[in-house]
């Protein structure tokens, strides 16, 4: 039997992604989370997760969650803006442990962006010879329940600097899906999978889908970087994680965000959700 670590398996891509593995035979899932006992609740109807304690800024959490284990997925939490102070020794352990696969959900347009935290966590992977896959998603249609869920609930509102670009936007739960076939199978090795959802919105054409989805009018404010920027910080979101953010929407606004490609619909066997799909399974959230 083969042992997966999954770091952030609470997420909403790491949740997705223990839901289709716990499936599978022959896998044993070590969940490791920040807040185990959080974690603990969640999946204590799935038999084959056992959950542990991991903290990428605490070393001594690592051989605990890194016992037995092959193959291991991770995400970059948003708050970590600082690659090689808060991933490199956790890849160090990787490396020395001899893993068989990292799997890294980066980013789509990565490569022609170094300043991103996941172009340096990419590059630190390959400089440490470590086997990977990269998954480069588009936009996560989730980042509208959960990071710009405020505007949407109160003011009814995307507040959202993209101006009129648009973006591939992709469903995290087929993200997770991918993440866990490209573990089951040593085809994906050393590839870097660019995936997007079926179309390319922007964010007016999104507002109308809400609009009609949930039946209350959703606008589109199209704020500034600037003005975004400082009503973030004014939130008391922490200063890196804003910063990325804007530099994130700053590419779409260059138009490196409109990319639609197959990759998803091939690695999946069928297509991937649309903007319609997440909202009508979403709803509740935003009413």
């Amino acid at each position: 039997m083969e042992k997966f670590l999954i770091i952030g398996g609470t997420g909403n891509i790491g949740f997705p992604l223990i839901e289709f593995l716990n499936k599978q035979k022959n896998v044993q899932i070590v969940a490791g989370s920040h807040n185990p006992d959080k974690a603990q609740e969640k999946f204590q109807d799935m038999e084959n997760v056992v959950v542990k304690k991991f903290d990428f800024l605490d070393n001594t959490t690592f051989a605990d969650a890194f016992d037995g284990v092959s193959k291991v997925f991770f995400v970059r939490p948003p708050q970590l803006g600082h690659p090689k102070q808060d991933m490199l020794p956790f890849l160090r352990y990787a490396q020395n442990h001899a893993i068989d696969q990292i799997v890294f959900v980066s980013l789509l347009g990565v490569e022609k962006n170094p300043m991103t935290p996941h172009h340096q966590i990419e590059q630190m992977i390959l400089e440490l010879n470590i086997r990977y896959t990269f998954i480069r998603p588009s936009f996560f249609m989730q980042n509208l329940d959960t990071t710009h869920l405020y505007d949407i609930k109160n003011h009814h509102d995307l507040f959202i600097p993209a101006g009129n670009s648009r973006t591939s936007f992709i469903d995290t739960r087929d993200i997770g899906k991918i993440a866990g076939i490209t573990m089951l199978d040593d085809k994906y090795l050393f590839q870097k999978l660019n995936i997007t959802g079926p179309q390319a919105l922007n964010y007016q054409e999104i507002a109308q889908v809400m609009t009609q989805v949930l039946g209350t009018k959703i606008t589109y404010s199209k704020p500034s970087l600037l003005k975004f920027r400082k009503t973030m910080l004014k939130r008391g979101l922490k200063k890196d994680f804003v910063n990325v953010m804007v530099m994130l929407y700053l590419i779409t606004q260059l138009g490196n965000a409109k990319e639609v490609t197959d990759t998803a619909e091939k690695v999946l066997g069928h297509k991937p959700r649309n903007i319609k799909d997440y909202i009508e399974d979403y709803r509740d959230y935003f009413i």
